[in-house]
């Protein structure tokens, strides 16, 4: 998460702002008690349903709560000089996003928080989408690479012709895809015959696919394995034994996970900011 202080339009410090925290891993997140405070709730047992509303909001919106609100007892200094323990929430600030959604819109505070939060989670998105971008390319530019290395394995194998080896690529498929074949995937997909499939994957598959190639190939030279049909049956099985630790930690099968933009695309759009960041250098060169 972000660490900047974030300054309102006028210079000064968003209210929002100066109730933020660090841990010691460097994430923010803010206390719902000072939330309350900052919002006008004087009893914070009316905001406890506003937490609770924000949740059922961010558990419908596919995302985990236990990774944007944590329950957490702290201890406070009351009149007369004792302690006693309140409960409290750690929240991120997609979940303070949401808390403003369902907080009261009389309160004068709230509008400001709702167009306040809504400005920055869109430019936390905008940052993890850069961020997505940049792990789709290095991950496509090494599968291309360790797919020249796989090419090779497998020509050693006795996997030769191109018909031979493009029936080689299908086995790892079938493996990791649950049996699909590369025309199964590309249908199930929703993608043209002209499209890759390499090119429309998200970070997470292309990762996925990366073990698998890697893997095959150590494998293959390991065990020196000799024939067209070995080599497509061990290729199959590493894809298999992908599939089966994604299935083991509980993640998202490749073939459900969703089509990317084309990473061509992406490729194009980083020329052009890298082209319009290099022109003020040409400038003042000249």
């Amino acid at each position: 998460m972000a660490k900047e202080i974030v300054k309102t339009s006028g210079g000064h410090l968003s209210p929002f702002e100066r109730i933020r925290k660090v841990n010691e891993a460097g994430n923010e997140y803010w206390s719902s008690r000072d939330f309350a405070g900052v919002l006008g709730y004087g009893d914070y047992r009316n905001f406890e349903g506003v937490i609770e509303k924000a949740k059922t909001a961010c558990f419908n919106s596919g995302h985990r709560i236990e990774d944007h609100f944590v329950d957490v007892t702290e201890m406070v200094i009351i009149g007369s000089g004792a302690q006693r323990s309140i409960k409290t929430v750690l929240l991120s600030r997609y979940a303070c996003y949401l808390a403003i959604q369902n907080a009261d819109p009389k309160k004068e505070l709230v509008a400001h928080g709702q167009t306040y939060f809504a400005i920055q989670t869109r430019r936390q998105e905008l940052a993890d989408e850069h961020i997505e971008e940049e792990r789709r390319i290095l991950l496509r530019e090494e599968i291309r690479r360790h797919n020249v290395q796989l090419a090779d394995a497998a020509k050693d194998a006795g996997v030769i012709q191109p018909i031979d080896y493009a029936i080689f690529q299908n086995h790892g498929y079938m493996g990791l895809y649950g049996g699909l074949r590369q025309e199964d995937i590309h249908h199930r997909k929703g993608l043209e015959k002209s499209q890759k499939i390499l090119d429309h994957m998200g970070s997470t598959e292309l990762a996925a696919n990366l073990f698998r190639a890697t893997q095959a190939e150590e494998k293959l030279r390991r065990d020196e394995v000799k024939g067209k049909n070995a080599a497509n049956r061990t290729h199959r099985e590493v894809g298999a034994k992908v599939r089966k630790t994604i299935q083991e930690l509980g993640g998202t099968m490749p073939e459900e996970l969703p089509v990317a933009e084309s990473i061509k695309k992406i490729e194009t759009k980083q020329q052009k900011r890298l082209g319009k960041a290099e022109t003020p250098a040409i400038k003042k060169s000249e």
